[in-house]
């Protein structure tokens, strides 16, 4: 077939590739503008634009897809559809309209499950037990086209949003390339089953000690790679980035229980956490003994006091 892609990161990128081994012609790609990144903010183009360039496909960075250009651009390639994955710009029914099979969306949850921005981190944070792709005809609605294809995986329980990410997005460029290459008969959402991903603010990351441990473990898996779930210790700001439940746990919340090279146990509301890698402020992701030997843990010590 004959696409338009558009996609921004690496889960965009991952289906792309998927597109171009199937056999099928990218005459153009979509992608958000680069964007400064790194210790010196320089601007760097995303995953999609990097693939592309390695392919010599031709590369179309717009702040909008209401540009008449845009749009001018994308009918003269007469593509048989749009293929989007994660592209972060809205994509307007008048683009919509253009290839013959429309817009076919990947997302990465079983809709009308998550529809919205964060499905990964929204899943795992509900402690979901399975998540999925979907492959969605895209209509004007916020991920409430119908659907064409779905499959399910299941959310282990040490899965964080970068592990699941990475297993979804295999996933997702498998089944967009299988969706494209047999016909696919259209079946409507349940409206009445949605739920909404909304994006993740930072501050939600900040823990709360007296949430049970069950719910704050979730917190450190949904929130890595991105923002990292957040909290104090001797008055100086940390991220932790692993732990596991620690059951039979009994001290007030937020309270150093055990410490040593090992790991360090702190209370929740409900059971505790043993705390496996943490980071400082302007640190390094460490594992704990290392964390321990640069950073004073008493035990008695209180985490977000």
């Amino acid at each position: 077939m004959n696409l338009v892609f558009a996609g921004t990161p690496e889960f965009a990128a991952i289906a792309l590739d998927a597109l171009l081994r199937a056999g099928h012609a990218v005459p153009l790609v979509l992608t958000q503008p680069d964007r400064p990144a790194g210790r010196g903010l320089k601007a760097r183009p995303s995953a999609v634009k990097r693939l592309a360039s390695t392919h010599a496909l031709p590369v179309l960075q717009p702040l909008t897809l209401k540009d008449p250009s845009i749009i001018d651009a994308i009918a003269a390639l007469v593509p048989d559809a749009l293929v989007v994955a994660a592209y972060g710009l809205i994509v307007p029914q008048m683009l919509l309209d253009i290839p013959r099979l429309g817009g076919i969306n990947i997302h990465a949850s079983l809709l009308p499950r998550w529809r919205g921005a964060a499905p990964i981190q929204r899943a795992i944070l509900a402690g979901d037990v399975t998540t999925g792709i979907t492959i969605m005809q895209m209509d004007a609605g916020l991920d409430t086209g119908a659907i064409l294809l779905q499959e399910a995986i299941p959310i282990r329980d040490d899965d964080t949003a970068q592990t699941l990410h990475d297993r979804l997005a295999e996933l997702g460029g498998r089944l967009v390339a299988h969706a494209l290459g047999s016909p696919q008969v259209p079946r409507p959402q349940n409206d009445a089953c949605a739920t909404y991903a909304d994006k993740i603010d930072k501050r939600e990351a900040r823990i709360d000690w007296s949430d049970s441990a069950a719910v704050i473990d979730r917190k450190v898996r949904a929130y890595d790679p991105v923002p990292g779930a957040s909290s104090t210790l001797n008055g100086s700001s940390i991220k932790i980035w692993r732990a596991r439940i620690e059951y039979g746990v009994n001290a007030p919340a937020g309270m150093v229980c055990e410490t040593g090279p090992a790991a360090i146990v702190v209370a929740c509301g409900h059971g505790g956490l043993r705390l496996l890698e943490l980071q400082r402020a302007g640190g390094k992701r460490l594992p704990v003994s290392a964390f321990i030997a640069g950073f004073d843990v008493a035990r008695g010590a209180r985490l977000g006091a």
